[in-house]
C-alpha cells in the first residue's frame, strides 16, 4: 500500500508529488532528501526508514522516483512499480529527463490517478492506460547526443550515423490529436553493459557482459513480430556447436509475451508488441570476453619534486579504425581535464576517440606531505564510455518481420550500443 509518490531532481527539487492516503505531510520529501544526502557514496540504499515511514526509491533518467509507505509491502513490488512508472513516463512523454517531467507534469499526474487508487496499484499497462489518458504530451528535444543516464534512447541521433528521424527520441507513443496519424515505426535496440577489471600488468582479471534487446513500437496494430538472431547463437557451454565464430551467452531470460517455439531450432523470437517500450530478452556472459577489451591504458606514476607527483597516461582504443567512440557531447571538441580534490581524483574527458588511435596525457599534481609510499595509493582508473554500432558478444539481428504486413510504409530501425557499467584498470 503506497502512501505517497514523488519525483525529485538530482538536486532535490520537487517535480511531482502525489499523496494517496493523507497519512503523512509533504515534509516527508525533505526528510527523504536529507537522509539521501547524509549518506556517503553514490549508491544509497533502495529502502530507507524514518520512524514508522519507509522510503523506497529508484533512480532513472537522473531523477529520484520515490514511494513512501507506512505498511510493510514487498519492496520488490514497489521497485517494479517505480521502474514501470519511469518507463511509462518515457513512453508518454517521449524522453526521460527533468525537463520532460516539468513540461508534462499534468500528464504524469493523470497517469498516477489511473495507475493507483487510494494507495493500491491498479494497472501499469500502456494499452489499457491509453484509453483513459486525455492530456497531450509536450515533446522536448534531448540536449546531448547520448545521455548516459538513458542509454539506448530509441531514435537518438549521432554524428556517426543518422539512421532515424531526429524527432524519434523525443516523440511520445501517442500521436498528437492534431496530426493525421503518426509514422508506422518500430525500433529495436541491442544494448550491452560491460564490466571489466584489468590488472596493473594489463592482464584481464574480470569480464562480464549484461545485455538486453528492447523494442519500442509506434505501430497502431501488429499481431506478431518475428526477430531473427544469430543462427549460431549458443546458450551455455553445453550448447556449443563447434563453430569457431559461434556467439555464446551463459544464460538468457525472455519477456512472458515472447513465444519460443522457433527459438531452439531457428533462433527466432516471436512477440506481439504493444505500443511503448518493453524488454523482450535479457542475457549475460560471465568471466569471458569473445574479443579483446576495447581500451587499454598504460600508466606511469613517479615522484618529481618533494611534493609533486607525475602521472602519465597513455590510452589506446583497440577497436577497428572505422569505428569511433562518443562519450558525450561537449561544448568544445577539445579534451578537458579537471582535478577534483574533494574526491581525490582526476577527470579526463575525451569527446571523440577513433578506433585504432592512441592518446596520452601528463598530469602534474602537488600533494602536501608526499612520500614514496603515497605513490602506491594512486589509482585505480575508471572509464565511462559508449560504443555505438558495437556488441561485445557479437549478437546481431538477422531480420525483423511484421505480420500481417502493415498498410502503408512501415519503418524498422535496429541499433547496437555497448557502454561501460564498470570498467576499471589498476595501476
Amino acid at each position: 500500500m503506497i502512501s505517497q509518490i514523488f519525483i525529485l531532481s538530482s538536486k532535490g527539487d520537487h517535480l511531482i508529488y502525489k499523496d494517496f492516503r493523507g497519512e503523512e505531510s509533504k515534509d516527508s520529501i525533505n526528510v527523504f532528501y536529507e537522509m539521501l544526502t547524509a549518506l556517503s557514496g553514490d549508491q544509497p540504499p533502495v529502502v530507507m526508514s524514518h520512524k514508522d515511514l519507509h522510503f523506497i526509491h529508484v533512480r532513472q533518467g537522473g531523477l529520484y522516483w520515490v514511494a513512501s509507505t507506512k505498511t510493510n509491502p514487498s519492496p520488490f513490488t514497489i521497485i517494479e512499480f517505480l521502474n514501470r512508472l519511469a518507463a511509462l513516463t518515457k513512453d508518454y512523454c517521449g524522453s526521460l529527463s527533468e525537463k520532460s517531467v516539468r513540461m508534462n507534469f499534468a500528464l504524469i499526474y493523470e497517469l498516477l490517478d489511473e495507475m493507483v487508487d487510494f494507495g493500491y496499484i491498479q494497472t501499469t499497462s500502456t494499452d489499457i492506460l491509453k484509453n483513459f489518458i486525455q492530456t497531450e504530451a509536450v515533446s522536448s528535444k534531448p540536449f546531448s547526443l547520448f545521455d548516459l543516464s538513458n542509454v539506448g534512447l530509441f531514435g537518438a541521433e549521432t554524428q556517426q550515423s543518422k539512421v532515424a528521424p531526429s524527432v524519434a527520441a523525443s516523440r511520445p507513443i501517442m500521436s498528437s490529436r492534431g496530426e493525421q496519424g503518426g509514422k508506422n515505426e518500430i525500433f529495436v535496440d541491442v544494448i550491452e553493459r560491460l564490466s571489466v577489471v584489468i590488472g596493473s600488468k594489463g592482464v584481464l582479471m574480470k569480464a562480464d557482459i549484461q545485455g538486453e534487446i528492447r523494442i519500442k513500437c509506434f505501430l497502431p496494430t501488429c499481431s506478431e513480430m518475428r526477430i531473427g538472431l544469430n543462427e549460431e547463437l549458443s546458450i551455455g557451454k553445453s550448447q556449443l556447436k563447434g563453430y569457431s565464430s559461434a556467439v555464446r551467452v551463459d544464460e538468457c531470460r525472455f519477456h512472458q509475451a515472447v513465444k519460443l517455439d522457433e527459438f531452439d531450432t531457428f533462433r527466432i523470437l516471436k512477440v506481439c508488441p504493444s505500443q511503448g517500450e518493453q524488454t523482450v530478452m535479457q542475457y549475460q556472459l560471465c568471466d569471458e570476453l569473445p574479443c579483446a577489451p576495447p581500451f587499454q591504458l598504460f600508466p606511469s606514476v613517479e615522484k618529481d619534486y618533494v611534493n609533486r607527483v607525475l602521472i602519465f597516461l597513455k590510452l589506446r582504443c583497440d577497436l577497428p579504425s572505422k569505428r569511433s567512440v562518443m562519450s558525450q557531447e561537449l561544448s568544445s571538441p577539445d579534451q578537458t581535464a579537471e582535478l577534483q580534490p574533494k574526491n581525490k581524483a582526476l577527470l579526463w574527458e575525451i569527446p571523440r576517440f577513433p578506433g585504432g588511435a592512441q592518446l596520452s596525457a601528463l598530469f602534474k599534481v602537488d600533494v602536501p606531505g608526499l612520500s614514496s609510499a603515497s605513490l602506491l595509493e594512486v589509482g585505480p582508473v575508471s572509464m565511462s564510455f559508449e560504443l555505438p554500432k558495437q556488441t561485445c558478444t557479437g549478437l546481431q539481428i538477422r531480420f525483423l518481420r511484421l505480420s500481417p504486413t502493415q498498410t502503408g510504409l512501415s519503418q524498422r530501425w535496429v541499433r547496437y550500443v555497448t557502454h561501460s557499467d564498470s570498467y576499471t584498470i589498476r595501476i
